[in-house]
């Protein structure tokens, strides 16, 4: 029974720990922080994203998963993958914009809490809980893993030089479509039901060629960057192609609801010629 209760505190301990990650990167983030610092801060957050991906899938495996857990998962993504990277990009890039470079950092922020406040409710109406083969929008981890591989790729092609002032509003944008794809509807793929198979080794090995191949031609750091932004089109690309048959399906029905009125019409007016009848007595042909 004790070996049991250990168990519980087990894939909370992988959520503490991610806490920790993020609780550090906010700290090296503090005051004037130098490029290697905010490379660091990064190298933190990519580490809580380690820690966040065990936690859920040692709670499946040892049978512990729990309210408790959820919840206190949630307020990890907040700190790790909300206030974090918030705060990091806004030194790395927004903060000489001013107001407009704070109040875009917080839109992240704000953005991501408000995505994790819904799958919490969502979570909590479905009776088989937050599983499932699709997350809606944009998971928030996935979102700070986008800039955090564009801060560490940077960091490292440029030799710790600091961001340039024509990068700043692209970095801007990219950060204002994170938070706007983070409260969308969009349909993203969870991967948990993945499991062995030619298919998925095949997955696996284009994943592992492409990367080779932009590590050699480009350089390594651009690995990272190139598989989270095929994630963030994938779910963009897969969002667009289920709207659209979705929208072919409404109007094959709606026509096919015109002309099964047009029959019925018909038929109505085929019924009713033959006992059509004037003043002056019955109609004929």
């Amino acid at each position: 029974m004790k070996l049991r209760k250990l168990m519980f505190v087990l894939p909370n301990l992988f959520t503490v720990t991610s806490i920790f990650c993020g609780f550090y990167a906010i700290t090296l983030c503090s005051g004037d922080a130098e490029p290697v610092q905010l490379y660091q801060a990064a190298l933190a957050i990519l580490f809580a994203m380690f820690f966040d991906g065990f936690d859920g899938r040692v709670a499946r495996l040892t049978k512990t998963q729990s309210d408790f857990g959820m919840q206190l998962d949630s307020l990890a993504d907040v700190m790790s993958f909300g206030a974090a990277p918030a705060l990091l990009v806004y030194k790395w890039a927004l903060a000489p914009m001013g107001f407009w470079g704070l109040f875009i950092s917080f839109a992240f922020m704000a953005c991501g809490a408000m995505r994790l406040a819904r799958f919490n409710v969502l979570a909590m109406r479905n009776p088989h809980g937050g599983g499932g083969g699709f997350f809606v929008g944009l998971p928030i981890p996935l979102a700070a893993g986008v800039l955090v591989s564009l801060i560490i790729s940077h960091h490292v092609a440029s030799q710790g030089e600091a961001l340039g002032d024509g990068a700043r509003m692209p970095v801007a944008v990219a950060v204002g479509a994170l938070s706007l794809l983070m409260v969308s509807t969009v349909r993203y793929r969870t991967f948990k039901d993945a499991r062995p198979s030619r298919k998925s080794a095949l997955v696996f090995m284009v994943m592992a060629l492409t990367g080779a191949f932009i590590a050699r031609q480009f350089h390594p750091a651009w690995v990272l960057v190139t598989y989270f932004f095929a994630y963030l089109l994938m779910g963009l690309v897969e969002s667009a192609v289920s709207v659209r048959s979705r929208l072919a399906s409404r109007k094959v029905g709606a026509v096919a609801a015109v002309a099964v009125a047009a029959g019925l019409d018909e038929d109505d007016d085929e019924d009713s010629e033959p006992n059509a009848t004037t003043d002056d007595g019955p109609a004929f042909l």
